[in-house]
């Protein structure tokens, strides 16, 4: 794990930003993710399943939500690291999360820069499920 309080702020924003471009990378592959994970919630499913006739669609349209997300802000990107983003969906709030784990996904990762050590687990969530 790395110490943060002994980084300088340059040296601490060149780590976010590899962390950011790495959780971009991820998100622009939400159809083959591997070896990171993208879960949908049971709310999320819930609305993806409502019409057998559409699931795919709507699992489709939800990836190129995510995976086009640009909306960050202090707010939601406190880190810089773009590992969350909220939007409305069939009206309803969401929401989408990266963690870190490691590549057992077991525990927390190592080093979420380091994609040898770090498996992402992309979460897309409703608002109210959180």
């Amino acid at each position: 794990m790395r110490n943060f309080a002994a980084m300088s702020a340059q040296d601490l924003a060149a780590y976010r930003g590899q962390v950011a471009a790495l959780n971009d990378q991820m998100r622009a592959r939400l159809d083959s993710p591997a070896p990171n994970i993208v879960l949908m919630t049971a709310g999320i499913l819930a609305m993806v399943d409502a019409d057998p006739a559409t699931s795919i669609a709507k699992q489709i349209e939800l990836a190129a939500i995510v995976a086009g997300y640009d909306a960050f802000s202090e707010d939601n990107n406190p880190h810089g690291e773009r590992d969350f983003g909220d939007f409305e969906w069939q009206g309803v709030t969401c929401y989408w999360k990266i963690d870190y784990y490691d590549r057992n996904a077991d525990c927390a990762s190592p080093d979420p820069a380091d994609p040898a050590v770090t498996c992402r687990l992309l979460t897309i969530l409703r608002a109210d499920e959180y």
